[in-house]
C-alpha cells in the first residue's frame, strides 16, 4: 500500500426526497442514506466498509460511480472533483474508477455473449482497444480472471454463479482502472466459491497495483481482504482503523456489538466471550433524532448523547478515529451488563 491518496472522500451526502401528491408533488421529507462520510483511499490498499443491511453501504457505491449524484459533498480522483467533471472529462475519469456489483445473476445481460460484455467498455471508451484489437483483449481479461478464453461466444446463463462474478471482474479491469468498488461481490455466492472469488481479488490487486473499497456485512470476509475497516451505522461513519485496531481494540460500541456477534469455531472461544445483544430498532432514516444517532441502543449513553452529535475523530485512549463521547478500546467485548447497564 502506497501513501498516496487517489481518492479522497468529503463530507458526502444522499438524501432521497419524499413527496406527497398525484399531480402537485411537494417534498414532505428526506430519506438520509449517506449523510456526511468522509474517508481517504490511498494508491494498491482495500478499505473495507461493514454495517447491517440498510446503513447505506451500497448507496456510497452508487455514489462513488456516479449511478447516483450526491445531495452534497465531493469526491476526489487525483485532485479532480469527480461530481464537478462534465463531457469528455467525466467520461475520462469514469475510466478509472469501477464497480463489481452483488449479483452476478442480474448485474450480466442475459442476451449478450461473455465476449460482447467484457468488451462493451471498449464500445463505451474506444481510445482503449482499437477495434482490431478488442477479441485478443477479451480473450486476455478472461484467462486473468480464470476462465476459459475459447469460451467467449457463450451466454451468462452457461456458467455458474462463481464464474459470473469472475465475468464481472473482467469487466471491471477492461479499462485498466485504478479503482474499483466491490459491492458486496461474494454475498450471492457459497463459502468456498467466495474463498475463490477473495483470493482472485487479492492477486489481481498484487498484479495491476489496484485499490479496491470492498464492501460487505460479512466481517470475517472484510478482515480477510482489507488494509482498513470503516464501519457505518446509519449513513455514517462510526468508526475507522486498520484491520487490528478495529478487530483487535474496537473503540465504538456498535463496533463492539457487531464484534461479538460473529460466529466462534472453537467452543472454548466461544463458552468465554461475552455477547452483546441490542436492544430495539436503527431509527428511521427518515426522522433521525438529534445527538448521537446510535444512542436508543447503547449502554453507555449519557444525556450528552442526547443533545451533541459525535464527531468522527480520534479521541482519549484511542488510537483511531471514532465517533462516540465515550469511545474506549476493548481488548476483550464485554457485555452491557457488564457495564452496568
Amino acid at each position: 500500500m502506497s501513501s498516496e491518496v487517489v481518492l479522497e472522500v468529503r463530507d458526502l451526502v444522499k438524501h432521497f426526497p419524499l413527496t406527497k401528491g398525484i399531480v402537485f408533488k411537494k417534498q414532505v421529507g428526506a430519506v438520509q442514506a449517506v449523510d456526511g462520510v468522509s474517508f481517504d483511499l490511498h494508491r494498491g490498499e482495500t478499505l473495507g466498509i461493514v454495517g447491517e443491511s440498510g446503513c447505506g453501504k451500497s448507496t456510497l457505491a452508487k455514489l462513488l460511480v456516479g449511478l447516483e449524484r450526491p445531495t452534497s459533498g465531493s469526491a476526489l480522483y487525483e485532485g479532480n472533483d469527480v461530481y464537478a467533471a462534465k463531457g469528455k472529462t467525466l467520461q475520462a475519469l469514469r475510466r478509472h474508477i469501477q464497480i463489481v456489483f452483488q449479483d452476478p445473476y442480474s448485474s450480466l445481460n442475459p442476451r449478450m455473449t461473455v465476449g460482447d460484455i467484457v468488451g462493451e467498455p471498449f464500445r463505451i471508451h474506444p481510445e482503449v482497444a482499437p477495434k482490431g484489437d478488442r477479441v485478443k483483449r477479451v480473450k486476455d481479461l478472461l484467462d486473468v480472471v480464470g476462465l476459459n478464453p475459447e469460451h467467449i461466444n457463450r451466454y451468462p446463463h452457461q456458467f455458474s454463479g462463481g464464474q459470473r462474478q469472475r465475468i464481472g471482474i473482467a469487466r471491471g479491469l477492461a479499462l485498466k482502472p485504478s479503482v474499483i468498488i466491490c459491492d458486496e461481490p461474494v454475498s450471492a455466492l457459497d463459502v468456498s466459491v467466495q474463498a475463490q472469488v477473495i483470493n482472485l481479488l487479492a492477486q489481481l490487486q498484487d498484479e495491476f497495483n489496484l485499490s479496491y473499497i470492498f464492501i460487505a456485512h460479512d466481517l470475517s470476509v472484510v478482515r480477510h481482504i482489507s488494509d482498513r475497516v470503516g464501519v457505518m451505522y446509519l449513513g455514517r461513519i462510526a468508526e475507522i482503523g486498520d484491520e487490528e485496531q478495529i478487530y483487535q481494540r474496537p473503540s465504538h460500541p456498535y463496533t463492539q456489538a457487531l464484534l461479538s456477534a460473529v460466529p466462534v469455531p472453537d467452543p472454548v472461544g466461544r463458552d468465554d466471550r461475552q455477547r452483546i445483544v441490542l436492544t430495539g430498532d436503527p431509527p428511521s432514516p427518515v426522522d433521525i433524532p438529534p445527538g448521537c444517532r446510535f444512542r436508543d441502543r447503547c449502554w453507555k449513553a449519557q444525556d450528552i448523547c442526547a443533545t451533541d452529535d459525535p464527531v468522527l475523530e480520534i479521541r482519549s485512549g484511542v488510537d483511531h478515529p471514532s465517533a462516540c463521547h465515550f469511545a474506549t478500546p476493548e481488548d476483550v467485548v464485554a457485555s452491557p451488563e457488564a457495564e452496568g447497564s
